[in-house]
């Protein structure tokens, strides 16, 4: 896909609203309520998810990525060790509780299966230990939909332009999954590839007609933070519009089953989640589409 300028993309702050992820007060607040359920008994703990090494030796480090409301945002960047020349590279999305270091170990991960994988954060520099707390920080979050846009869009730009990334991809859990769908919104005829885990949905057609790049739907159909019929939706929509996308719900996973962090692992679903997403980067980032 073609590339705009830095400038070119900034310029489209005018439209973020009309494009990005917010939705209706009442619409957030019932969402954040759901997602609040969700996760009464769970905790930002490390699960095998974010437990499981690379596949090849990665190299990371702190970088600052964007500055927004006059504010430098500091974000997560790996990539293979080993690696010479530009990469693909993956908009890393964070859950609910903010960019710690369970999303930072799925950073590498996805970073050891070849592309160059930088995990913005949204919440600021703050990260949660406790469900209210990450309830605050998303509701606070999606309350300010123009500063994430902004955030995610220079997310872009570093990766395609400072970073020289041929292909731009987004990955998102949770919270992190609705703002995958969010930066495609965003970025419609520019990024490269958007997977989406369990986020909140546009089910609109004429919002997701613009959409041109592949989309991967991975859901749980227990979820009543997402429910099913939200996911169906969603699909008919993509489907309707002859959009290039794979949704996939796996029998009696329960939301976050592969979140980087969290109790609600569920081992089956989340390895199989976790080959579909291997398999859809590979073909959409690395072998163009």
């Amino acid at each position: 896909m073609a590339r705009l300028s830095p400038i070119s993309l900034l310029a489209a702050a005018v439209m973020s609203l009309a494009v990005g992820c917010g939705a209706a007060p009442d619409e957030q607040r019932e969402h954040a309520e759901r997602m609040a359920r969700e996760h009464a008994h769970d905790a930002p703990v490390a699960n095998p998810v974010s437990e499981s090494a690379p596949a090849l030796e990665v190299a990371a480090s702190e970088v600052q990525y964007a500055t927004v409301d006059g504010r430098a945002v500091t974000g997560y960047l790996a990539r293979p060790a080993a690696a010479e020349g530009p990469l693909p590279g993956l908009i890393v999305i964070h859950e609910w509780w903010g960019l710690n270091d369970n999303i930072r170990a799925m950073t590498r991960r996805l970073a050891g299966e070849g592309y160059q994988a930088l995990a913005v954060d949204l919440y600021r520099g703050e990260v949660a230990a406790d469900r209210d707390t990450a309830f605050s920080l998303m509701t606070a979050t999606n309350e300010r939909p123009a500063a994430a846009e902004d955030n995610l869009r220079q997310a872009y730009v570093f990766l395609a332009d400072r970073q020289g990334a041929p292909a731009v991809g987004s990955i998102g859990w949770c919270f992190g999954g609705g703002w995958s769908l969010g930066t495609a919104l965003l970025l419609p005829d520019r990024l490269d590839a958007a997977v989406i885990y369990y986020g909140h949905l546009v089910t609109d057609p004429q919002r997701l007609a613009a959409l041109q790049m592949p989309i991967l739907g991975l859901f749980g159909e227990q979820d009543k933070g997402i429910p099913i019929d939200s996911v169906r939706s969603f699909e008919h929509a993509l489907a309707g519009l002859g959009k290039d996308a794979r949704i996939v719900v796996y029998p009696g996973a329960d939301h976050a089953f592969a979140n980087p962090s969290g109790m609600n692992y569920q081992a089956e679903a989340a390895e199989k989640a976790w080959q579909e997403t291997v398999a859809f980067l590979a073909r959409t980032l690395k072998h163009g589409g």
